[in-house]
């Protein structure tokens, strides 16, 4: 089931039927509604940020940390990026390392850049609150700039998720600020929130995540180095 459902995704992006529907234009702003964009306002301000982020290759904050990250993985590993948005530059540093990669991001215009831009990576347009993950496990799971534009509900859910869907042993890379703080995003000006260093260890620690460290990059984006333990029994649903 795995092996078939990458094979067809390569091909192209599966959208949910309300975002086929805006993308065919018979309701563009559908997608934009408060109802349906399931997208913390990133699809409303894709060109903006495709214009910003999403043109290159490997270069941008946040792409050493994430290349280091990633030759920690074994050599082939499945890793899923969990809003991947166009796939540069994050999601094509780990297509660059020879890892097995996965992309889900709930904007549709970036998903169709993401196909652009990486044509042979498997990509679903799903809200990450309810995604299926491609019905799998992965070796790494990836979240940078995404935890903090849930709520702190969606934030305690998912990773509770992401310790699902881990292989034993598997890693965890996320950012989000070490402080509690409540912020408006600078690009859809909607809010953010980090649950500071403290809530996220403790949440991590009662799925059977572990922190192995904790740091910062240039842009002073705080990242969470996690591992699920060997022995965890977090269920993926």
């Amino acid at each position: 089931m795995r092996n078939s459902g990458c094979h067809a995704l390569q091909a192209s992006p599966v959208f949910p039927a309300y975002v086929e529907q805006a993308l065919a234009g018979s309701d563009p702003k559908l997608i934009l509604s408060g109802v349906m964009d399931r997208s913390n306002g990133y699809e409303g301000i894709a060109p903006e940020f495709l214009a910003r982020r999403g043109s290159g290759r490997s270069t941008g904050i946040g792409v050493n940390q994430v290349r280091k990250w990633a030759r920690t993985l074994p050599p082939g590993a499945a890793v899923i990026d969990l809003g991947c948005g166009p796939g540069f530059p994050i999601t094509e540093v780990l297509v660059a390392e020879s890892l097995s990669t996965f992309g889900v991001d709930p904007a549709p215009s970036l998903v169709q850049a993401f196909q652009r831009n990486l044509p042979n990576t498997p990509v679903v347009c799903e809200a990450i609150q309810d995604s299926r993950f491609f019905d799998r496990t992965f070796d790494g799971v990836l979240a940078w700039g995404l935890m903090f534009l849930l709520s702190p509900e969606d934030q305690r859910h998912l990773i509770e998720r992401i310790a699902g869907i881990l292989v034993p042993g598997g890693r965890l890379l996320f950012t989000s600020p070490a402080e509690p703080i409540v912020w408006n995003d600078a690009m859809t000006g909607l809010e953010s929130r980090s649950l500071g260093a403290a809530e996220y260890r403790r949440h991590m620690s009662a799925v059977g995540l572990s922190v192995a460290s904790e740091y910062e990059d240039e842009g002073q984006n705080h990242y969470f180095d996690a591992f699920k333990d060997a022995h965890s029994l977090a269920n993926p649903r």
